[in-house]
């Protein structure tokens, strides 16, 4: 099974465990209480790879992934393909350093979180990040795109949400914290980027899309941006949809672009990401005219909601060319 790398919409709702906020808010006071002592924080002082379950979630995943991004490894004693995973992870964590975390879920032990994940099959990975839960890949990928997959993780939590894992000295018996590196100043446009992204979190659109689009006319190649307006985007044109109606209509009318542009956004939502790029690849096979290009273009602005690098756009891209030529 190919990876599915993470994507910022194909957020996996965790109200039902705790609030991202309440979890951030925790930790914060952890990192505090432990500088008040003259200790080192939860996320520093513990192993990089542990087990976790679902009465410690809170505390061992949710609290931790305000301080460092925590990757999640589902698996099973009878699951072959696991032991080939398992130790990959591990040794990765270990080479990263405290870059991120990895928490080993035993599904049969614990079926609230399978369930609360949606997990489909095992193994399978995701991430959280200040309490919201990525998609990462299913299956045993290849080293070389888990790494991909971890750096991109690594990027969007410093970028998006702050948050820079803990170095550790590898090999240190006691897990101690290297000294922290300097910080970077401060990018000129980070408190308007900021800014964006709490209005985006709010649900505030509108807002949402000009903070972009400010940032961009000072800024055109600033990517992060770039990658919120597209999001905004993207929630702005399904936020009035009927889904319903939309997977019907697209159902019934598949040489329709508008319906099948429609079914790809609620599908990229949704969080199925080849199942949106699929549809308008067929689009564009069976259109011709400004339909063929409408659907060539809203492809194109998929590819940047869920990033240049995601293999899944790489390979989409290839099927494009096909159609098109």
């Amino acid at each position: 099974m190919q990876p599915r790398n993470m994507s910022m919409s194909g957020v996996v709702d965790l109200a039902a465990v705790k609030a991202a906020g309440e979890a951030k808010q925790k930790a914060e006071q952890a990192r505090a209480e432990a500088a008040r002592q003259g200790g080192t924080p939860p996320a520093a002082a513990s192993s990089l790879v542990f087990d976790v379950d679902e009465a410690g979630f809170e505390l061992e995943v949710l609290q931790r992934s305000a301080e460092v991004p925590v990757v999640i490894d589902f698996w099973a004693e009878w699951c072959e393909p696991c032991k080939q995973l398992g130790p990959l992870l591990e040794r990765l964590a270990a080479e990263y350093a405290g870059r991120f975390v990895l928490a080993k879920v035993d599904v049969e032990a614990n079926q609230m979180l399978f369930q609360q994940f949606g997990v489909q099959s095992i193994p399978a990975v995701f991430a959280v990040v200040a309490g919201q839960a990525l998609p990462l890949f299913q299956g045993a990928a290849p080293e070389a795109q888990i790494r991909e997959v971890l750096d991109q993780l690594i990027q969007v939590s410093e970028q998006r949400f702050g948050i820079v894992g803990a170095p550790v000295q590898p090999g240190a018996a006691d897990g101690s914290a290297a000294p922290a590196a300097p910080q970077p100043p401060a990018g000129p446009h980070d408190s308007a980027l900021a800014l964006a992204h709490e209005a985006l979190d709010a649900g505030d659109l509108g807002g949402a899309l000009q903070a972009y689009k400010n940032v961009l006319s000072d800024d055109p190649g600033n990517l992060e941006a770039k990658l919120g307006l597209s999001q905004a985007e993207l929630l702005q044109r399904v936020q009035d949809l009927d889904p319903q109606k939309v997977r019907r209509e697209a159902a019934e009318r598949p040489t329709d672009v508008t319906a099948q542009l429609a079914a790809a956004d609620l599908d990229l939502v949704g969080g199925h990401v080849e199942d949106a790029f699929g549809r308008l690849i067929d689009a564009v096979k069976r259109t011709a005219g400004e339909d063929r290009n409408a659907a060539r273009v809203r492809l194109l602005e998929l590819f940047e909601v869920i990033g240049p690098d995601d293999p899944r756009v790489t390979a989409a891209r290839t099927a494009l060319s096909r159609a098109l030529f």
